[in-house]
């Protein structure tokens, strides 16, 4: 008897063992990041137009934020503050990298800064990024020399998702060089032209070529759908050990091109620069549904923490990106500029369909996922996110932040409890906001509210002391105010 039952208890043990070693292993991290999405384009915030059941469902299993803020209105600076917990600011990395500053080898996140690739990666953790990087081109700030083991994306601000002559996808591009009545010239072949800003459609591709690792890298397939197929091959690879994931999608970011088995879910839009719109969300929107679909079935989603976000507000004359009811878009510190798209889910430890209301900013991530991986914080530097798992629960029912403050070139703002004050630049003066009743900013109650003004200004000057200049750009070496 005791022969007999020695067998179903070896087997019992061997079939306990791994769920409770399961069970005790930190978390995975996964950040998905899209790049100008708006804050009204997704159906959870209100889009009935373009449907997005995949990234709704993040927000359906888990929580999402009203007022979720990034850190800048544009791709770089906010990136740096997601990557780091800090705001850029306070290390001069303020301004957007665009076109042959890429190229500059003085550019770039300072190599002073600790990301939470390199945190996570002293944790234990298999650390990849997939997409865009946008933190400088030079060898010294390359990803796989921030933390990352594996890389495979672009390293400046954009890329055309399929290579020249552009074969397979719709294209609307940009160019000044169209003058008939309608600033849109009829398609050659499946590229069409429009002059609806008065420019031309950067050179995207110029010296930024598709990299695996250090590598060049060749792609036939539509952009989004490659750092898709990267993104669930990363995760599959690196199952067996905890892992982070920061899927960096270049979408919805220009160049407009959409191939057509996402175009035509969408004949019903008449108007072809909204239809390619629709589509680029559409193909991430699928992306997203892969890489969730590859944790359920690797059974994975109980163990990964996963935030989507977008990096800034939409440039809606740019894309259609709309940040409606916000006023203002990418480039400016209105809300929507810096209040975006922002959710999170780690099933079975944060509710499931909750809304959260209360002020968060991209900063959050970095501290959330440290105390969740309880991971060590980078030693001399001050993290200015806060831990949102007990918010989230209820343990602590006290707002995260008493205050939110930005800086951009000449452009400031602060935001605290319902009110916010802006300064659209130089010595022009305050605006103030209750957010509460106008979330547009249409309404500037600073004549009104003097006092209130004062008492902002004088939390944003304090702030701002623990600021420096911008290292580079057009506002490098001015005075710090």
């Amino acid at each position: 008897m005791r022969r007999f039952l020695s067998i179903p208890v070896t087997l019992l043990a061997a079939f306990f063992l791994p769920q409770s070693h399961a069970a005790d292993r930190k978390p995975n991290v996964i950040i998905i990041v899209a790049d100008d999405l708006g804050y009204g384009e997704l159906g959870c915030q209100g889009n009935t137009e373009i449907p997005t059941p995949n990234i709704d469902s993040i927000a359906r299993n888990g929580v999402r934020f009203t007022s979720g803020y990034v850190t800048a209105p544009v791709c770089t600076p906010s990136r740096a503050g997601l990557l780091t917990g800090r705001y850029q600011t306070r290390f001069g990395h303020e301004l957007n990298l665009i076109g042959a500053q890429n190229l500059r080898e003085d550019v770039g996140l300072p190599l002073t800064e600790s990301t939470l690739a390199n945190v996570l990666k002293s944790a234990g953790y298999s650390t990849g990024i997939v997409g865009k990087w946008h933190q400088g081109g030079a060898a010294k700030y390359h990803p796989l020399q921030r933390g990352f083991d594996e890389f495979f994306g672009f390293l400046h601000e954009g890329h055309f998702y399929v290579a020249p002559p552009y074969a397979g996808v719709t294209s609307f591009l940009r160019t000044n060089q169209i003058t008939t009545e309608t600033g849109v010239s009829k398609p050659t072949g499946d590229v069409i032209w429009s002059n609806h800003l008065r420019s031309n459609e950067p050179p995207y591709d110029d010296r930024n070529p598709l990299l695996r690792g250090t590598g060049l890298a060749t792609e036939k397939e539509y952009l989004t759908d490659a750092f898709t197929r990267e993104a669930a091959s990363f995760i599959e690879r690196r199952q067996s050990q905890p892992f982070f994931l920061y899927l960096a999608y270049n979408a919805v970011h220009s160049p407009m091109q959409a191939p057509p088995k996402y175009l035509d879910r969408f004949k019903h839009i008449p108007i072809i620069h909204r239809r390619v719109f629709a589509a680029m969300l559409s193909a991430m929107d699928d992306g997203v549904g892969a890489v969730l679909g590859k944790l359920h079935a690797l059974n994975l989603e109980e163990n990964t923490l996963l935030f989507f976000i977008s990096d800034n507000g939409g440039p809606t004359a740019e894309l259609t990106s709309s940040n409606q009811p916000l006023s203002g878009g990418k480039g400016q510190l209105l809300e929507g500029g810096v209040r975006i798209p922002f959710m999170v889910q780690w099933r079975n430890h944060l509710p499931a369909g909750k809304i959260f209301d209360q002020p968060v900013i991209s900063l959050d991530m970095y501290s959330t996922i440290l105390a969740a991986t309880t991971a060590k914080p980078p030693t001399g530097r001050s993290i200015d996110g806060v831990d949102l798992l007990p918010h989230l629960t209820g343990a602590n029912p006290k707002p995260p932040h008493d205050t939110l403050a930005w800086r951009y070139g000449q452009q400031a703002a602060l935001r605290k409890g319902d009110w916010k004050i802006y300064r659209p630049g130089g010595q022009q003066p305050w605006q103030l906001f209750n957010l509460a009743s106008d979330a547009s900013e249409t309404q500037n109650l600073a004549a009104q509210k003097p006092d209130t003004v004062k008492d902002l200004e004088s939390a944003w000057t304090q702030w701002n002391a623990h600021n420096i200049p911008p290292l580079w750009g057009a506002d490098s070496g001015r005075k710090k105010k």
